[in-house]
């Protein structure tokens, strides 16, 4: 007798696979992944059916602009992130001001000045800006 396939949920999937809830929702609807319903409607996914696609998800490459955009800041949760690059740092007693150029637009946050010292911010510098609410924070490459 065979044994059974272990059945996975689509969040215990997508982590197996290494991409994204969203993206195993999306081969789920279009047929590309395999499920088994459960008695209330769940998918679940048989382990074996992931194998093809864990391969081939490795084998896919993001384009070269979205890894120098985006990748490279991935350290952080928040996902509103604007890329760019420093061209102003202005401290000024326990307070920064940088200033990130993107694109023909000025973005302007306000952080301490301890952490603008510990990033080592200096002008010229690619960073990001993470926008969460109203408040704009910087990461450094």
């Amino acid at each position: 007798m065979a044994k059974p396939d272990h059945l996975l949920t689509p969040r215990e999937a997508a982590a197996a696979t290494g991409v994204s809830y969203a993206t195993i929702k999306k081969w789920i609807l279009a047929g590309k992944l395999k499920t088994i319903l459960t008695p209330g409607g769940h998918h679940r996914i048989p382990e074996s059916a992931l194998a093809p696609l864990s391969t081939a998800s490795q084998n896919t490459k993001p384009e070269k602009g979205r890894i120098e955009s985006r990748e490279r800041f991935r350290v952080v949760s928040g996902r509103n992130q604007l890329v760019g690059t420093i061209v102003e740092v202005k401290i000024r007693g326990i307070l920064a001001q940088v200033v990130l150029a993107i694109g023909e637009q000025r973005i302007t946050s306000i952080i301490t000045a301890d952490a603008a010292r510990e990033m080592q911010l200096r002008k010229g510098q690619t960073a990001a800006a993470l926008m969460k609410a109203t408040s704009v924070m910087i990461t450094r490459v």
